[in-house]
C-alpha cells in the first residue's frame, strides 16, 4: 500500500469523508450529500493547500484521532476543539505539520458540533457520481470512519497557507432561519403559518445529517388526507405528523410526503449545521429564495 495514507486510530462518533457533495442526481434518487458547513471545508482546504473540492473529514461533536503514514500538513476549522500533535498542543483554524507516524488528536467540539479537517493531497477514496462523500441516507460513498481503516491520499496540490489564524464564524448561540413559503404552506392553518415565523424553537438532540429536528410548537394543518410524495430541496422545511419542524440538511431525501411550510435560505444552513441540542431557532420570513 502507498505511505499516502492516513490510519484512523479514533474515529470518534461520527466522521464521514466529505467534499462539494453529487448535486444534480435527484432525478435519480440521490441526495447531494457533501460537507455540512461548506464554508468550513472550503477554508481547511485552503489551509493545507489543497483545491477546494478535495475531500476533507467531518467529525461530529466528539473528534477524531488519525495517524498519517506520510508527513503531511493538516488543518481542522469549523467546530472549535482542541488540537494535539504526539500529545502537544498545536493551533486549530491554522495549518499544522504532522510527520509520518505521529499522532493527531482532534478532539471534543468546545461548542459548535461538525470539525472538518483537511489533509494535504485530501481524502482519495473512490468517488461516486463524481463524489467522494458518504451519504448516510442513500449508502453512497465510503461508510463512516472506523478504528483501524486506512484512508488514502491524494498528492500535494500547493503550498499550505502562511498563516497563523484564519477568522471563523463562532458556532451560533442562536440560529435565525430566513424561510421563503414553502408549496404546502396552504395545508397549515393560519395560526400555524404565524407560529412557524414568530416563536422559538430549539434544536432537537434528534437531528443528523438528513434533518434539523426542531423542539417546540406543533403547527397544525387545515387539511387532512395524505400527500403524494413530492420533491425535496434542500432547506426545506418539512412537517412530519407530530407538527414539529423538520429541516432538510444535505443528505435529505429527494422526495417526501410530509407538506413544506418553507424554504430556509441555503446561506444559513451552515449555520444550522454547528447548531448544538437546545439551541434557539427563530424562522423569518422572507419572499422568494
Amino acid at each position: 500500500m502507498t505511505d499516502r495514507a492516513i490510519a484512523v486510530v479514533r474515529a470518534g462518533a461520527l466522521t464521514t469523508v466529505q467534499d462539494r457533495g453529487r448535486p444534480g442526481h435527484a432525478h435519480l434518487g440521490v441526495p447531494r450529500s457533501g460537507a455540512l458547513d461548506a464554508p468550513a471545508a472550503a477554508l481547511v482546504n485552503r489551509l493545507v493547500g489543497n483545491p477546494p473540492d478535495a475531500a476533507v473529514l467531518e467529525t461530529t461533536l466528539t473528534g477524531c484521532a488519525l495517524r498519517p503514514r506520510c508527513a503531511v500538513t493538516v488543518a481542522a476549522g469549523g467546530a472549535p476543539c482542541p488540537v494535539t500533535v504526539e500529545g502537544r498542543p498545536a493551533p486549530w483554524g491554522a495549518p499544522v505539520a504532522v510527520p509520518a507516524g505521529a499522532l493527531l488528536d482532534v478532539g471534543a467540539a468546545d461548542s459548535g458540533v461538525r470539525t472538518y479537517v483537511a489533509v494535504t493531497g485530501g481524502v482519495l477514496v473512490e468517488a461516486v457520481l463524481g463524489s467522494r462523500s458518504t451519504d448516510l441516507l442513500s449508502g453512497l460513498g465510503p461508510p463512516p470512519l472506523t478504528d483501524g481503516m486506512v484512508l488514502p491520499l491524494g498528492r500535494p496540490h500547493g503550498p499550505h497557507a502562511r498563516v497563523d489564524v484564519t477568522p471563523q464564524p463562532a458556532p451560533p448561540t442562536e440560529l435565525v432561519l430566513h424561510v421563503a413559503p414553502g408549496p404546502r404552506a396552504d395545508w397549515f392553518t393560519p395560526e400555524a403559518v404565524r407560529t412557524f415565523v414568530s416563536r422559538t424553537y430549539r434544536v432537537s438532540p434528534a437531528g443528523n445529517r438528513i434533518g434539523l429536528r426542531m423542539d417546540g410548537p406543533a403547527l397544525y394543518r387545515s387539511r387532512t388526507g395524505e400527500l403524494p410524495s413530492e420533491g425535496m430541496v434542500l432547506g426545506a422545511v418539512q412537517v412530519p405528523p407530530d407538527g414539529r419542524p423538520v429541516v432538510f440538511l444535505a443528505d435529505h431525501p429527494t422526495t417526501g410526503g410530509y407538506p413544506v411550510i418553507g424554504v430556509a435560505r441555503a446561506t444559513d444552513l451552515p449555520a444550522a449545521a454547528q447548531a448544538v441540542p437546545g439551541t434557539p431557532v427563530r424562522f423569518v420570513s422572507v419572499r422568494g429564495g
